[in-house]
């Protein structure tokens, strides 16, 4: 049989709760060599829906699809083996594969390709060097990185989860769950671990770097995307109660030519107005780990055109996508 991610049959026995056959039959194609059998199988594996997520055991059937041909296992594969997400982090290995599947003729590691061959990389996707830091406030510290994206790079960081972008949401630390709230208006979406090319790794690492932190320890990127009157009004970015905390914010910035959109430090009187592929650096608690009142900010309504930013929100311990509790 040759099974299609969104095969019918599979999805009629997943809405009677009829796992175990919807298993059978997906099993029985990825046995047969089917590319979309394996992808659907490291994806249930991946997400843990319907069946418990188990990590080694979807990257050996990402493998699978990867070399029975599946369009977009390769990259998905490439993205898991840079961020280790059942083994190791591997870059070199991630490199490799990349290597071979531009080769092969997919454009899209082609492109990725081309990217991160523009990037200055060390062996294992680190940034051998930073722009100058701006200080534009000392305590708390607050520090603008002009340039630390090219124009291609914020694009590719736009694009990375532009499909699945929806009304943003905020941590509610009563629910230990995202919820609605009218502080937030604009749209938003996380760059999962799958979703990590490494293009978008290169650039986790840079924020590592520029932030004197482990690529580990920061949260997924989340995109945002705010259209006119869509604004985020004065909050902290700590979470009330946190046994690991959210210890600094960067702030990439993918776009301009927008009006309005300021990021304000209400209590400190700064504004700072966005220039395409800058970083905004800063710290949100206290030497003794408290929250860091000091460093409330808004996201000023934009009045005319769109704004682009992407968040990294980086913990005091690692963090795992995963496993976020």
């Amino acid at each position: 049989m040759s099974l299609d991610p969104s095969d019918a049959t599979i999805d009629t026995l997943l809405q009677r709760g009829d796992v175990r056959s919807a298993m059978a039959l997906v099993e029985q194609a990825a046995a047969a060599g089917d590319p979309g059998a394996h992808f659907r199988l490291a994806l249930w594996l991946l997400a843990g829906s319907p069946i418990p997520r188990d990590l080694p055991r979807a990257m050996r059937a990402l493998r699978a699809a990867t070399v029975s041909g599946h369009p977009d296992a390769a990259l998905m594969e490439i993205a898991l083996i840079a961020n280790g997400a059942a083994h190791g982090a591997d870059w070199p290995q991630a490199v490799r594969l990349l290597d071979i599947a531009a080769d092969s003729g997919n454009a899209t590691a082609a492109q990725h390709r081309g990217l991160l061959n523009a990037m200055a990389l060390d062996d294992a996707g680190d940034p051998l060097s930073l722009p100058p830091p701006e200080y534009l406030s000392r305590s708390p510290e607050i520090v603008r990185l002009p340039s630390l994206l090219t124009p291609a790079e914020c694009e590719h960081l736009a694009m990375a989860a532009a499909d699945l972008l929806q009304p943003a949401l905020v941590f509610d630390p009563v629910s230990n769950r995202m919820i609605s709230h009218p502080v937030r208006t604009s749209d938003n979406a996380l760059v999962g671990p799958t979703r990590e090319s490494l293009v978008v790794q290169a650039i986790l690492r840079r924020v590592a770097a520029a932030t004197g932190t482990m690529v580990w320890q920061g949260e997924p990127i989340s995109l945002l995307r705010y259209s006119p009157g869509q604004q985020y009004r004065p909050h902290l970015d700590t979470i009330a109660g946190s046994a690991n905390q959210r210890i600094k914010t960067v702030l990439l910035y993918l776009n301009e030519g927008y009006a309005g959109g300021e990021t304000r430090f209400d209590k400190l009187g700064i504004d700072i107005v966005a220039r395409g592929g800058d970083a905004l650096l800063f710290d949100n608690v206290l030497a003794n780990g408290q929250p860091d009142a000091r460093t409330r900010h808004a996201g000023l309504p934009v009045r005319a055109g769109v704004k682009w930013v992407a968040t990294r929100w980086v913990r005091a311990n690692p963090f795992s996508p995963w496993n976020p509790s």
